[in-house]
Protein backbone atom coordinates (compact mmCIF):
# COMPACT_ATOMS: atom_id res chain seq x y z
CA UNK A 1 0.00 0.00 0.00
CA UNK A 2 1.68 3.24 -0.97
CA UNK A 3 1.92 5.81 1.61
CA UNK A 4 2.13 9.71 0.86
CA UNK A 5 4.69 11.86 2.61
CA UNK A 6 1.91 14.15 3.71
CA UNK A 7 -1.87 13.82 5.38
CA UNK A 8 -4.49 15.90 6.45
CA UNK A 9 -4.93 16.49 10.02
CA UNK A 10 -6.67 18.26 12.85
CA UNK A 11 -4.14 20.84 15.11
CA UNK A 12 -4.49 22.76 17.67
CA UNK A 13 -3.71 26.21 16.64
CA UNK A 14 -4.27 27.81 20.34
CA UNK A 15 -5.75 26.59 23.94
CA UNK A 16 -9.48 27.99 23.30
CA UNK A 17 -13.05 26.92 22.13
CA UNK A 18 -13.85 24.60 18.96
CA UNK A 19 -12.58 27.42 16.95
CA UNK A 20 -8.89 26.52 17.81
CA UNK A 21 -9.35 23.21 15.88
CA UNK A 22 -7.54 23.94 12.81
CA UNK A 23 -7.40 21.60 9.52
CA UNK A 24 -3.58 21.26 8.32
CA UNK A 25 -1.02 19.20 6.21
CA UNK A 26 2.02 17.07 8.43
CA UNK A 27 4.22 14.55 7.71
CA UNK A 28 2.74 11.22 7.88
CA UNK A 29 4.67 9.54 11.26
CA UNK A 30 6.95 6.30 10.34
CA UNK A 31 6.23 3.07 12.69
CA UNK A 32 8.81 2.74 14.84
CA UNK A 33 9.70 -0.68 16.23
CA UNK A 34 6.44 -2.65 17.40
CA UNK A 35 4.34 0.12 15.91
CA UNK A 36 1.87 -0.64 12.80
CA UNK A 37 0.72 2.58 10.46
CA UNK A 38 -2.95 2.64 10.23
CA UNK A 39 -4.68 4.92 7.34
CA UNK A 40 -7.51 6.13 9.31
CA UNK A 41 -11.17 5.90 7.74
CA UNK A 42 -12.68 7.04 10.85
CA UNK A 43 -12.15 8.55 14.61
CA UNK A 44 -13.95 8.91 17.58
CA UNK A 45 -14.44 11.98 19.52
CA UNK A 46 -14.12 11.90 23.19
CA UNK A 47 -13.80 14.07 26.32
CA UNK A 48 -10.17 14.00 26.35
CA UNK A 49 -9.60 15.90 23.34
CA UNK A 50 -11.88 18.62 24.77
CA UNK A 51 -9.97 18.77 27.46
CA UNK A 52 -6.76 19.03 25.75
CA UNK A 53 -7.93 21.28 23.55
CA UNK A 54 -9.21 23.85 26.79
CA UNK A 55 -5.41 23.28 28.02
CA UNK A 56 -6.36 21.02 31.05
CA UNK A 57 -4.82 18.08 29.46
CA UNK A 58 -1.22 18.33 28.33
CA UNK A 59 -0.34 14.94 26.18
CA UNK A 60 2.62 12.87 27.78
CA UNK A 61 6.17 14.15 26.23
CA UNK A 62 7.04 12.96 22.87
CA UNK A 63 3.29 12.23 22.16
CA UNK A 64 1.64 14.26 18.71
CA UNK A 65 -0.41 17.19 19.78
CA UNK A 66 -2.95 16.28 17.19
CA UNK A 67 -6.14 15.24 19.23
CA UNK A 68 -7.85 11.80 19.36
CA UNK A 69 -7.27 8.79 20.71
CA UNK A 70 -9.32 6.19 18.98
CA UNK A 71 -9.43 5.25 15.37
CA UNK A 72 -10.58 2.61 12.64
CA UNK A 73 -8.79 2.15 9.24
CA UNK A 74 -6.61 0.11 7.27
CA UNK A 75 -3.19 -1.07 7.98
CA UNK A 76 -1.07 0.80 5.67
CA UNK A 77 2.71 -0.33 6.49
CA UNK A 78 4.42 -2.06 9.27
CA UNK A 79 7.22 -1.17 11.75
CA UNK A 80 9.81 -3.90 12.43
CA UNK A 81 9.21 -6.81 14.93
CA UNK A 82 5.67 -6.84 13.93
CA UNK A 83 4.30 -10.71 13.07
CA UNK A 84 0.88 -10.52 13.97
CA UNK A 85 -1.08 -7.91 11.34
CA UNK A 86 -0.83 -7.84 7.91
CA UNK A 87 -0.77 -4.84 5.44
CA UNK A 88 -4.98 -4.16 4.18
CA UNK A 89 -5.94 -5.45 7.37
CA UNK A 90 -9.14 -3.78 8.54
CA UNK A 91 -8.47 -2.54 12.06
CA UNK A 92 -9.30 -0.47 15.33
CA UNK A 93 -7.48 0.87 17.93
CA UNK A 94 -6.82 2.94 21.25
CA UNK A 95 -4.06 5.58 20.78
CA UNK A 96 -2.32 7.95 23.15
CA UNK A 97 -3.14 10.74 20.65
CA UNK A 98 -2.79 11.07 16.81
CA UNK A 99 -6.80 9.80 15.76
CA UNK A 100 -7.29 13.29 13.71
CA UNK A 101 -5.48 12.56 10.70
CA UNK A 102 -4.96 10.38 7.87
CA UNK A 103 -2.54 8.48 9.46
CA UNK A 104 -1.72 7.20 13.06
CA UNK A 105 1.34 5.28 13.87
CA UNK A 106 0.28 2.48 17.20
CA UNK A 107 1.56 -0.01 18.63
CA UNK A 108 0.73 -3.18 17.69
CA UNK A 109 -0.82 -4.57 20.73
CA UNK A 110 -3.47 -2.12 21.30
CA UNK A 111 -5.16 -2.77 17.69
CA UNK A 112 -8.10 -4.76 17.28
CA UNK A 113 -9.33 -6.62 13.99
CA UNK A 114 -12.84 -5.04 13.25
CA UNK A 115 -15.63 -7.07 14.80
CA UNK A 116 -17.80 -9.51 12.53
CA UNK A 117 -19.92 -7.26 10.47
CA UNK A 118 -18.37 -3.75 11.25
CA UNK A 119 -18.17 -0.76 9.11
CA UNK A 120 -15.13 1.98 10.19
CA UNK A 121 -17.51 4.47 11.64
CA UNK A 122 -18.36 1.53 14.35
CA UNK A 123 -15.39 0.41 14.71
CA UNK A 124 -14.57 4.27 15.41
CA UNK A 125 -17.19 4.48 18.33
CA UNK A 126 -15.63 1.47 20.44
CA UNK A 127 -11.85 1.61 21.54
CA UNK A 128 -11.77 4.28 23.85
CA UNK A 129 -15.17 3.61 25.96
CA UNK A 130 -14.78 -0.68 26.01
CA UNK A 131 -11.08 0.05 27.03
CA UNK A 132 -12.32 2.14 29.62
CA UNK A 133 -15.34 0.36 30.87
CA UNK A 134 -13.37 -3.14 31.00
CA UNK A 135 -10.71 -1.35 33.36
CA UNK A 136 -12.74 0.35 35.58
CA UNK A 137 -15.96 -1.96 35.68
CA UNK A 138 -14.17 -5.48 35.92
CA UNK A 139 -10.74 -4.64 36.76
CA UNK A 140 -10.62 -1.92 39.14
CA UNK A 141 -14.99 -2.30 40.10
CA UNK A 142 -15.04 -6.10 40.26
CA UNK A 143 -17.95 -6.43 38.73
CA UNK A 144 -19.81 -9.42 39.00
CA UNK A 145 -22.61 -11.85 37.33
CA UNK A 146 -25.93 -10.89 39.45
CA UNK A 147 -24.81 -7.52 41.35
CA UNK A 148 -26.49 -3.97 40.99
CA UNK A 149 -24.57 -1.02 39.25
CA UNK A 150 -25.05 2.43 39.25
CA UNK A 151 -23.66 4.60 35.93
CA UNK A 152 -23.51 8.61 35.94
CA UNK A 153 -23.68 10.05 33.08
CA UNK A 154 -25.50 7.30 31.41
CA UNK A 155 -26.34 8.84 28.20
CA UNK A 156 -22.26 9.41 27.21
CA UNK A 157 -20.30 7.32 25.03
CA UNK A 158 -19.17 5.82 28.48
CA UNK A 159 -22.50 5.24 29.61
CA UNK A 160 -24.00 3.85 26.87
CA UNK A 161 -21.50 1.51 26.54
CA UNK A 162 -21.25 0.43 30.56
CA UNK A 163 -25.22 0.02 29.87
CA UNK A 164 -24.28 -2.39 27.91
CA UNK A 165 -21.57 -4.03 29.12
CA UNK A 166 -24.25 -4.67 32.56
CA UNK A 167 -27.24 -6.24 30.75
CA UNK A 168 -24.44 -8.69 28.75
CA UNK A 169 -22.62 -9.78 32.05
CA UNK A 170 -25.32 -10.17 33.60
CA UNK A 171 -26.40 -7.50 35.99
CA UNK A 172 -29.11 -7.79 38.11
CA UNK A 173 -29.96 -4.03 38.13
CA UNK A 174 -28.56 -1.01 36.19
CA UNK A 175 -29.06 2.42 37.09
CA UNK A 176 -27.74 5.85 35.90
CA UNK A 177 -28.31 9.24 36.17
CA UNK A 178 -28.55 11.78 33.03
CA UNK A 179 -29.47 15.46 33.07
CA UNK A 180 -32.46 15.34 30.88
CA UNK A 181 -35.81 14.44 30.17
CA UNK A 182 -34.84 13.20 26.70
CA UNK A 183 -31.55 11.22 27.48
CA UNK A 184 -33.45 9.82 30.66
CA UNK A 185 -35.64 8.28 27.95
CA UNK A 186 -32.41 7.46 25.67
CA UNK A 187 -31.63 5.40 28.54
CA UNK A 188 -34.91 3.84 29.18
CA UNK A 189 -34.74 2.63 25.86
CA UNK A 190 -31.24 0.67 26.21
CA UNK A 191 -33.37 -1.13 29.22
CA UNK A 192 -31.76 0.11 32.44
CA UNK A 193 -33.85 -0.54 36.13
CA UNK A 194 -34.58 3.16 36.44
CA UNK A 195 -32.89 6.52 35.10
CA UNK A 196 -32.46 9.05 36.94
CA UNK A 197 -32.62 12.74 36.01
CA UNK A 198 -29.99 14.20 38.19
CA UNK A 199 -31.40 18.30 37.86
CA UNK A 200 -34.72 17.08 39.28
CA UNK A 201 -33.91 13.73 41.77
CA UNK A 202 -32.15 12.86 44.27
CA UNK A 203 -30.06 9.97 42.71
CA UNK A 204 -29.03 8.77 46.42
CA UNK A 205 -32.75 8.53 47.71
CA UNK A 206 -33.67 6.54 44.41
CA UNK A 207 -31.14 4.33 44.43
CA UNK A 208 -31.25 3.33 48.05
CA UNK A 209 -35.39 3.45 47.50
CA UNK A 210 -35.07 0.79 44.19
CA UNK A 211 -32.55 -1.53 46.59
CA UNK A 212 -34.82 -1.39 49.88
CA UNK A 213 -32.01 0.43 51.55
CA UNK A 214 -29.19 -1.98 50.70
CA UNK A 215 -27.62 0.31 47.82
CA UNK A 216 -25.25 -0.95 44.94
CA UNK A 217 -22.39 -2.94 44.35
CA UNK A 218 -20.45 -0.69 42.45
CA UNK A 219 -20.92 3.03 40.73
CA UNK A 220 -18.99 4.49 37.85
CA UNK A 221 -18.92 7.71 38.29
CA UNK A 222 -17.02 10.41 35.95
CA UNK A 223 -18.31 13.36 37.78
CA UNK A 224 -16.44 13.25 41.16
CA UNK A 225 -16.90 16.27 43.77
CA UNK A 226 -18.96 16.69 45.68
CA UNK A 227 -20.70 13.06 44.07
CA UNK A 228 -18.27 11.26 45.98
CA UNK A 229 -19.88 11.56 49.41
CA UNK A 230 -23.22 11.09 47.71
CA UNK A 231 -21.91 7.98 46.21
CA UNK A 232 -20.46 6.29 49.12
CA UNK A 233 -24.19 6.38 50.24
CA UNK A 234 -25.79 4.51 47.78
CA UNK A 235 -23.35 1.44 48.04
CA UNK A 236 -24.16 -1.49 49.63
CA UNK A 237 -21.71 -3.13 52.06
CA UNK A 238 -18.88 -4.52 49.68
CA UNK A 239 -19.63 -2.02 47.40
CA UNK A 240 -17.25 -0.67 45.29
CA UNK A 241 -16.92 3.46 43.73
CA UNK A 242 -14.67 3.87 40.82
CA UNK A 243 -13.72 7.26 39.55
CA UNK A 244 -12.91 7.87 35.90
CA UNK A 245 -13.56 11.44 35.28
CA UNK A 246 -13.85 14.88 36.91
CA UNK A 247 -16.36 16.57 35.27
CA UNK A 248 -17.24 18.74 38.05
CA UNK A 249 -13.41 19.97 38.08
CA UNK A 250 -13.14 19.90 41.57
CA UNK A 251 -10.35 17.21 42.91
CA UNK A 252 -10.17 17.74 46.68
CA UNK A 253 -13.19 16.32 48.81
CA UNK A 254 -13.95 15.38 52.44
CA UNK A 255 -15.08 12.28 52.95
CA UNK A 256 -16.28 9.85 55.91
CA UNK A 257 -14.04 7.42 56.52
CA UNK A 258 -15.85 5.77 59.02
CA UNK A 259 -18.68 5.12 56.71
CA UNK A 260 -16.04 3.49 54.72
CA UNK A 261 -14.53 1.23 57.29
CA UNK A 262 -18.05 -0.11 58.70
CA UNK A 263 -19.25 -0.90 55.58
CA UNK A 264 -16.06 -2.37 53.70
CA UNK A 265 -16.17 0.32 51.04
CA UNK A 266 -13.70 0.42 48.37
CA UNK A 267 -12.63 3.63 46.39
CA UNK A 268 -10.56 3.80 43.40
CA UNK A 269 -9.82 4.82 39.78
CA UNK A 270 -8.22 5.14 36.84
CA UNK A 271 -6.75 7.50 33.80
CA UNK A 272 -6.49 5.07 30.48
CA UNK A 273 -3.97 7.53 28.58
CA UNK A 274 -1.66 7.07 31.36
CA UNK A 275 -1.33 3.34 31.39
CA UNK A 276 1.67 1.32 29.62
CA UNK A 277 1.30 -0.85 26.64
CA UNK A 278 1.75 -3.52 28.53
CA UNK A 279 -1.30 -2.70 30.90
CA UNK A 280 -3.09 -1.60 27.37
CA UNK A 281 -2.35 -5.04 26.03
CA UNK A 282 -3.78 -6.97 28.79
CA UNK A 283 -6.73 -4.63 28.23
CA UNK A 284 -7.14 -5.24 24.51
CA UNK A 285 -6.79 -9.17 25.03
CA UNK A 286 -9.77 -9.15 27.19
CA UNK A 287 -11.74 -7.68 25.03
CA UNK A 288 -11.04 -9.73 21.98
CA UNK A 289 -11.96 -12.68 24.31
CA UNK A 290 -14.81 -11.28 25.75
CA UNK A 291 -16.21 -8.64 24.58
CA UNK A 292 -15.87 -8.94 21.07
CA UNK A 293 -17.98 -12.14 20.40
CA UNK A 294 -20.95 -10.23 21.88
CA UNK A 295 -20.05 -7.60 18.92
CA UNK A 296 -20.10 -9.79 15.95
CA UNK A 297 -23.04 -11.48 17.49
CA UNK A 298 -24.59 -8.12 17.55
CA UNK A 299 -26.02 -8.41 21.29
CA UNK A 300 -24.98 -5.01 22.02
CA UNK A 301 -23.25 -2.20 20.12
CA UNK A 302 -22.09 1.18 20.27
CA UNK A 303 -24.57 4.02 20.19
CA UNK A 304 -24.06 6.93 17.54
CA UNK A 305 -25.39 10.16 18.04
CA UNK A 306 -23.51 12.58 15.34
CA UNK A 307 -20.94 11.77 12.27
CA UNK A 308 -19.05 14.50 11.12
CA UNK A 309 -16.19 14.67 8.44
CA UNK A 310 -12.86 15.68 9.71
CA UNK A 311 -13.00 19.17 8.64
CA UNK A 312 -16.02 19.80 10.94
CA UNK A 313 -13.91 18.52 14.17
CA UNK A 314 -15.08 22.03 15.61
CA UNK A 315 -18.32 21.35 15.10
CA UNK A 316 -18.33 17.67 16.84
CA UNK A 317 -16.53 19.48 19.61
CA UNK A 318 -19.39 21.26 20.34
CA UNK A 319 -21.95 18.88 19.98
CA UNK A 320 -20.14 17.33 22.74
CA UNK A 321 -19.73 20.38 25.15
CA UNK A 322 -23.27 21.23 24.44
CA UNK A 323 -24.26 18.03 26.25
CA UNK A 324 -27.40 16.63 24.23
CA UNK A 325 -25.60 13.89 22.58
CA UNK A 326 -26.80 10.49 23.36
CA UNK A 327 -23.64 7.79 22.43
CA UNK A 328 -20.96 8.83 20.35
CA UNK A 329 -19.37 11.80 17.88
CA UNK A 330 -17.58 10.11 15.62
CA UNK A 331 -15.20 12.16 12.73
CA UNK A 332 -14.69 10.29 9.61
CA UNK A 333 -11.88 10.59 6.64
CA UNK A 334 -13.07 9.11 4.00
Amino acid sequence: MAVPTTMRAIELAGIGGPEALRLTNRLVPAPKSGEVLIRVEATGVNRVDIIQRTGAYTPPYGVTDIPGVEIAGTIAALGPDVADHRVGDRVCALVIGGGYAEYCAVPAPQVLPLPGGYDMVRAAAIPETLFTVWTNMFDHGRFATGETILIHGGASGIGTTAIAMAHEFGARAVFVTAGSAEKCAACDRLGVTRSINYRLEDFVRIVREQTKGRGVDVILDMVAGNYVPRNLSCLAPDGRLVLLGLMSGTREIEINASQIMMNRLSVTGSSLRGQSIAQKTRIAQALENQVWPKLAAGRMAPVIDTVLPLERASDAHRRLEGGHHVGKVVLTLV
